[in-house]
């Protein structure tokens, strides 16, 4: 039910800021939601080889909040920051943190217009879907990440990796 409000909220801001491409709902759902849930099994699996049961996630490029909104609404033990330099695009994160039901939500996603380069907190997981190419991601990305943090990229959410290990685990 969640996943369907934010997916209504999308559309309807989408119609006035551009936060994606896409417009039709069905093409929201399909290239979209199931695209960014996609990385829900993986993701999990990975935290729980670091034995993290509570993980701090960055969203880089987050645009209209995918995958880091899906991954609040589909993960309760995360805790999600989206970072994207537009600024219309980080104040619609901001709003479905407040408007998206709280039960749900748990003041666990938070919204930052920056750039990624500037970010001096550490993240247990660094991801993007959309954002840029992978040696770009990884480049501007590599301050947020805690030492042997893991590091999830792809236009499809098609990679989780161990940064340890540089790029070692797929999913």
């Amino acid at each position: 039910d969640t996943l369907l409000q934010y997916a209504a909220m999308l559309l309807k801001w989408n119609q006035v800021y551009n936060l994606t491409a896409i417009r039709s709902p069905a093409e929201v759902l399909t290239h979209h939601l199931l695209d960014s849930l996609a990385a829900v099994q993986p993701l999990r699996r990975y935290l729980e080889t670091q034995g993290l049961s509570d993980a701090a996630v960055l969203d880089v490029g987050s645009g209209g909040g995918l995958p880091g909104i899906v991954l609040t609404i589909a993960c309760p033990e995360l805790k999600v920051t989206c970072v994207d330099t537009v600024s219309k695009k980080a104040a619609f994160i901001q709003q479905a943190a407040i408007q998206l039901p709280r039960q749900v939500m748990g003041g666990r996603l938070a919204s930052r217009h920056a750039r990624v380069e500037s970010l001096d907190t550490p993240f247990d997981v660094v991801c993007s879907r959309a954002f840029a190419s992978l040696p770009d991601f990884t480049q501007w990305s590599s301050k947020a990440l805690k030492p042997g943090a893991g590091i999830c990229y792809s236009g499809a959410m098609s990679r989780c990796c161990n940064s340890g290990t540089r790029f070692g685990m797929t999913v």
